[in-house]
């Protein structure tokens, strides 16, 4: 054989025509490829708030979160405990978490108030909720809620969307997600925020996270104006607003066919379109001077002391009854974190709170809506059972407590008149049926006929859920 006809050379110059051949093709299946891609890659995705069903029969359509931001003392308020009595002013017989040592004690404190049977469900409740004892019979009370994280930030977090990090959507968020609004005219989820200042973590109380911006919470001001610039100049007003709105909808919708899947714009618009409507919807909804004299008295809007959060909770009843899907009521910063002086701290914030609280159970009965409505009362974590700050009974109070405190639900499809779950005999940690937020999480959605698993958001190509595989439904707690 011929080494000539064996070299490299040989083989490039006699095949070269052969190989331009196989390289043009290769190039041009993958032109090809790439059309036939193109071709087939999925519309982008649109958002909306218009209803959707849900994945199972719900109990609830609608939720109310009263929100006590700082941490509401449990063990004087809900969830009595005889051995605080025993051992006040002594040394707490075991170990007891912190969060501030600087001013830690081990004394024990006893609750300075008295506990009694309530209603004819007989639950033990403080003095200082008079107004909850009403309607006791109503509410379901978990003495045995948990996060273990011992920070304010953190603690809110991880209740209100599943984890401590930031960054991650609000349960407001994910029900409007999951099953849109039931009217087109007000917003989805809306914050009643405190005269005060916003809670700790501000606006991260109501944010949409990864999800898109059309399923954040609409701030309505605690004062009138309560929604800014909704009464269009009167240079505005009529056929030549209309005219304008449906130009700006045209170059909007013109603007978003060239920008299809930008998320944020979509948000917008709907937000643009929807001030429109809100400008006749929303004053309705937010006018109290329609409620009779006799609901506003229910509620306490005539005490000074609670007109604030009477009027929010009022305001809240009035939304959830037009279609709203979710609405937070929010009490201001550290309004319940009672380091010190709790005897004066604490009679002062549950006279806030406690009548406008059960005069929206009340009245959601009387309207035949607290079947459907959920109300959830309170915050991100209880009180330790020992002093802290001990400088003289007028001056002590209570370090954070994440590991076993109380709140309560009403309505939506939750037993009424039961407690369920037990802290040990000093209220310091949850023994006895633990419910942590995850928990929480599944069985809220749950009502709402939601499955948490299979309510999911694809971000970067990762399916993200709020219980993010963890909790379960606390099927004790429902009707």
């Amino acid at each position: 054989m011929d080494p000539k006809r064996n070299s490299r050379r040989h083989f490039l110059a006699t095949n070269a025509m052969s190989l331009g051949s196989v390289a043009l093709a290769s190039l041009l299946q993958q032109d090809r490829a790439a059309a036939n891609s193109e071709r087939l890659k999925p519309e982008p995705r649109t958002y909306s708030l218009d209803p959707q069903p849900p994945q199972h029969p719900p109990r609830a359509r609608a939720m109310i979160s009263l929100w006590m931001q700082g941490g509401p003392s449990h063990i004087d308020l809900f969830d009595p405990k005889p051995k605080l009595n025993e051992y006040d002013g002594k040394t707490f017989p075991g170990e007891i978490k912190y969060d501030n040592a600087a001013q830690a004690s081990s004394k024990v404190l006893a609750s300075p108030w008295k506990f009694a049977p309530r209603g004819e469900c007989g639950t033990e409740l403080s003095e200082l909720v008079p107004h909850l004892a009403n309607v006791v019979d109503d509410i379901c009370l978990i003495r045995s809620m948990q996060t273990g994280v011992n920070n304010h930030g953190q603690s809110i977090q991880a209740m209100n969307t599943g984890q401590i990090l930031t960054g991650r959507p609000v349960l407001g968020s994910w029900l409007t997600y999951g099953l849109g609004s039931e009217t087109q005219e007000l917003p989805a989820f809306v914050a009643l925020i405190d005269p005060g200042q916003l809670p700790v973590m501000g606006v991260e109380n109501w944010t949409n996270g990864y999800l898109p911006s059309l399923y954040q919470g609409t701030v309505v001001r605690p004062s009138e104006p309560r929604i800014m610039n909704l009464t269009p100049p009167q240079r505005l007003k009529g056929k030549a607003q209309q005219q304008y709105l449906e130009y700006l909808s045209h170059l909007n919708r013109q603007h978003l066919e060239q920008r299809q899947g930008e998320l944020d714009l979509e948000a917008r618009i709907a937000s643009y379109e929807l001030a429109a409507k809100m400008q006749t919807a929303a004053k309705e909804a937010l006018d109290l001077s329609q409620e009779s004299a006799a609901t506003k008295r229910l509620y306490g809007c005539d005490d000074p002391a609670c007109k604030d959060f009477a009027e929010r909770c009022l305001i809240a009843r009035r939304l959830v009854e037009r279609g709203v899907r979710c609405v937070q009521v929010f009490t201001e910063n550290q309004r319940w974190d009672h380091h010190g002086s709790i005897r004066t701290g604490l009679p002062s914030a549950c006279k806030k709170v406690d009548q406008p609280s059960a005069a929206l159970v009340a009245d959601l009965k009387q309207r035949g809506l607290l079947d459907s409505t959920l109300v959830h009362w309170g915050g991100e974590m209880g009180r330790l059972p020992v002093i802290q700050n001990d400088a003289g009974a007028a001056k002590v109070g209570r370090d954070h407590n994440t590991y076993g405190f109380s709140m309560w639900l009403a309505g939506g499809g939750v037993k009424g008149g039961m407690t369920f779950g037990t802290t040990d005999e000093f209220g310091h940690k949850a023994v006895e049926n633990p419910v942590n937020h995850f928990d929480y999480h599944a069985t809220l959605l749950h009502l709402f006929g939601l499955d948490g698993e299979q309510l999911v958001f694809e971000q970067n190509n990762q399916e993200r859920s709020l219980l993010e595989g963890k909790g379960r439904v606390v099927h004790e707690i429902l009707a």
